[in-house]
């Protein structure tokens, strides 16, 4: 069921990702020359590869090829702030962060499909979160459905502000 999920989210973040430049995915959006302080494509995509890495680990997998290094968790995690970087010296290439959500969600899905129904029935690993979540199961679903797709709609948004209308 989640990687039901997961797949659904994945495919709306490949359409969303279609036609945007390397040059805009790192900008905030610009309105009748008004900037829009709302998260880019760069912060929500590279924020969101930080999450399949997760899944794959409390699954048991091994998501050392997916290299997440301190630098990234800096510019990506929850408690950063999505910065307007329209000369691309801030945040990674396009490429590369683009790379990394979907090379990371591909193993996640595989790791999702592959776990047994009682590794999701096991307690939720992530103290801060276990209120909300008790479940290691409650928990992905969360990452690979509700998470993913609350970014998603900001990058729609992104998307329309822009200009490139809906995916």
């Amino acid at each position: 069921m989640i990687a039901d999920s997961l797949k659904l989210g994945v495919g709306t973040a490949r359409k969303l990702i279609a036609g945007v430049s390397p040059s805009e995915f790192s900008q905030f959006a610009r309105v009748d020359g008004r900037m829009i302080e709302s998260n880019h494509p760069a912060w929500a995509y590279g924020h969101l590869s930080l999450y399949a890495p997760r899944i794959i680990n409390e699954l048991g997998g091994d998501s050392s090829s997916l290299q997440i290094s301190d630098s990234w968790i800096e510019l990506f995690s929850a408690k950063s702030k999505c910065v307007d970087d329209p000369e691309g010296k801030i945040y990674p290439s396009m490429d590369q962060i683009v790379a990394k959500f979907f090379d990371g969600y591909r193993l996640a899905e595989q790791a999702l499909r592959e776990a047994s129904d009682e590794a999701f029935a096991g307690p939720n690993p992530n103290t801060a979160m276990q209120s909300r979540f008790s479940t290691l199961g409650s928990m992905h679903g969360f990452y690979a459905g509700g998470h993913l797709m609350l970014h998603m709609g900001q990058v729609s948004a992104w998307r329309r502000m822009m200009g490139l209308g809906p995916a």
